[in-house]
């Protein structure tokens, strides 16, 4: 009932952003006289703001045109590699014109993004960075709600072996990059494909603050899903798809509900953030405003995520701790990390993360028994939180560094 609450609140919201939207273009657009009239900047940044808090986001796009490689502008054409019912891999294609030279052969990376309640848009930044040295794939996880219910359930087991197909596929010269959530699967898949010595193993697996071990530094998002039993998720934060969406009936975990999760983390960051944004647009301040957009647009776009993966997450991750136990099994094979023999292992966490705490991404370490010492890397970003390990400044000028000379080295 909860969401189909939420789709009336909606639909009744639909008119007031629309009015608002033309009241922000009617008081800042200097060909209307409104503009030119009293206080018409705090009247449209009011209009503005009210239409942003009340608007539906769409999945935005990669929008990456074009990325700079050996000194020279390259353009970045993006394509379906492999279409499954709840992920799409994308190739980021470099066109070289025939006439030019050619690029030098590039190491083909795999970006495993996390399905948490944002689209993989939200690594954009990772990917940019990454096209200036790299062959970038990227899995892009479908919104639940637009996968009809005749396509079968998705369970975490599922969610690791699209990731075996991936690497199958790309294999076995592939180097992998999974941003938080995702640590744990791509740690299974590589353990079962070294358990079963798969001759496409991925040469490099680098993991970024994910929840390999939450009994390490413990966060807020890991006391929540230890405090509550397990029924308690399935009876509160499970709704049925409405009727106006492909997927209808289908059970999931609605992207609205996670997006006030993510906001109740941080509400005073959130009220300042759009108080600064309405200030921006009265002092003039398109630049900063503009800034403002852009986060927003990103952040506030959420998918739906499959009922049976995220109530699977929730008690093999973080009340079970299966994996760092080694007691998980994926279609009944035990996930054993010390199998791993030749797959370099490179973990990265952020000083001030308040997601995956530090030491629960270093915890793979500890599993990897049979990874050789000298194959091993860590790094604790310095004042770093979570979303600055994949994207901003330090991202790419502190961290993609030692990513980039990590991969060389084992390329």
């Amino acid at each position: 009932m909860l969401y189909q609450l939420h789709e009336f609140q909606r639909a009744l919201l639909n008119p007031m952003t629309i009015w608002a939207e033309a009241g922000a273009k009617m008081y800042s657009n200097p060909f209307s006289p409104l503009a030119h009239s009293p206080f018409s900047r705090r009247i449209a940044a009011g209009f503005e703001l009210m239409y942003r808090l009340g608007k539906e986001y769409e999945k935005p796009e990669f929008g990456i045109k074009t990325v700079k490689c050996e000194g020279r502008e390259v353009s970045i054409a993006q394509e379906i590699v492999v279409a499954k019912p709840f992920c799409q891999l994308i190739h980021f294609r470099k066109l070289i014109p025939s006439e030019t030279k050619p690029l030098a052969p590039q190491p083909k990376v795999l970006v495993v993004a996390p399905l948490s309640g944002h689209h993989a848009t939200l690594l954009r930044d990772t990917v940019r960075t990454l096209l200036q040295d790299h062959d970038v794939y990227i899995t892009d996880w479908v919104d639940a709600r637009m996968v009809p219910l005749s396509e079968g359930a998705f369970h975490l087991d599922d969610y690791v072996h699209y990731c075996i197909e991936f690497i199958q596929l790309l294999g076995p010269d592939v180097h992998l990059i999974s941003v938080c959530q995702p640590t744990v699967p791509v740690m299974a898949a590589v353990s079962i494909m070294a358990s079963n010595q798969d001759p496409k193993q991925a040469r490099t697996m680098t993991m970024m603050g994910g929840p390999i071990d939450t009994r390490e530094s413990p966060t807020s998002v890991n006391d929540l899903a230890t405090k509550k039993p397990h029924s308690w998720f399935e009876n509160n934060v499970i709704y049925s798809v409405p009727h106006t969406y492909p997927g209808y009936l289908r059970r999931v975990y609605p992207g609205f509900l996670q997006h006030l999760g993510f906001v109740s983390m941080n509400p005073d960051r959130h009220v300042q953030s759009h108080y600064d944004f309405y200030m921006h647009l009265v002092e003039g301040d398109g630049e900063s405003a503009e800034s403002h957009r852009q986060f927003y647009d990103e952040y506030n776009a959420v998918l739906d995520m499959p009922a049976e993966y995220y109530l699977d997450t929730i008690k093999t991750v973080f009340q079970d701790h299966a994996l760092p136990k080694g007691q998980w099994t994926v279609r009944d094979e035990l996930v054993k990390p010390s199998d791993i023999k030749t797959v370099a292992l490179f973990t990265i966490e952020g000083e001030l993360d308040d997601i995956s705490g530090p030491g629960q991404t270093k915890a793979a370490h500890t599993l990897c028994t049979g990874i050789p010492a000298a194959k091993k890397q860590h790094f604790e970003a310095p004042e770093c939180g979570h979303y600055g390990i994949f994207s901003g400044r330090r991202w790419r000028e502190m961290i993609y560094p030692k990513i980039r000379e990590f991969i060389a080295s084992n390329a």
